[in-house]
Formats: structure tokens, C-alpha cells, sequence
């Protein structure tokens, strides 16, 4: 069975598989204890990571770092909190079934095309 993961490029990619209405905290566990990287063609990546208490933290190539509160609405995971403040104080992007070694490919807000995968542990 496939759980649900969500990836978040530079803080704010979409993907385009949506999941069941009433999707729970359940569907992201493939994330909890791994890690979502997003790969920039200009070599540039971020390392997500979404935790069981609903914190997520991320860390771009050039040393900067984020944290915020994650939560599932419907079909969407959604970031609130996010800190140091961004442009926009909330996020939300559609849930992709995704396993550990698992790629997919997303826009970025800028419509950046960006290369996502699933990878076991937190690197």
C-alpha cells in the first residue's frame, strides 16, 4: 500500500495527483522519518521534513532554513507558521502517493519545473 507524501519545492511547489477527500495525518507517514529533496535543474535543492507532531523544517542549498506547522485539509497538506515570514503566510498544495525511492516531477510558485524525491532517513 502507497501512503501519501507531500512536497513542498523551495517551500511552495505543487503536484498534481490529488488524494481521497478526508485525507488524515496518516497519508503523509511515508514522510515522517525521511526526507523529501526537490532538485533544481540549476543543480539548487531543498530537504523537507514533515514530522508526526505536524512541524516541518526545510533547508535550501545556500544554508537557509525554514520551519512551520503542517496540517491535511480535504485534499491538500497546508503550511502555517511558516519562519521567517514569506511572502505568503499560508501554503497548501494537493497530496501525491509517493514510497520511499520514489520521483516525481512539479512546478515551483514561479512555475519552475523541479524534480521531486522521497529518500529514506532524514539526510
Amino acid at each position: 500500500m502507497r501512503a501519501r507524501v507531500w512536497a513542498i519545492a523551495a517551500v511552495l511547489a505543487s503536484t498534481a495527483v490529488a488524494a481521497p477527500a478526508g485525507a488524515s495525518n496518516d497519508d503523509m507517514s511515508a514522510a515522517f522519518g525521511n526526507t523529501v529533496i526537490t532538485h533544481y535543474p540549476d543543480g539548487g535543492w531543498v530537504k523537507h521534513w514533515f514530522n508526526p507532531d505536524n512541524t516541518y523544517a526545510a533547508q535550501f542549498s545556500d544554508g537557509r532554513r525554514i520551519s512551520a506547522r503542517w496540517r491535511v485539509e480535504g485534499r491538500n497538506v497546508c503550511l502555517t507558521h511558516i519562519r521567517p515570514s514569506m511572502l505568503i503566510p499560508r501554503f497548501c498544495s494537493p497530496l501525491i502517493e509517493a514510497q520511499v525511492g520514489e520521483t516525481w516531477q512539479a512546478r515551483d510558485p514561479m512555475g519552475r519545473r523541479v524534480r521531486n524525491t522521497l529518500v529514506s532517513g532524514r539526510v
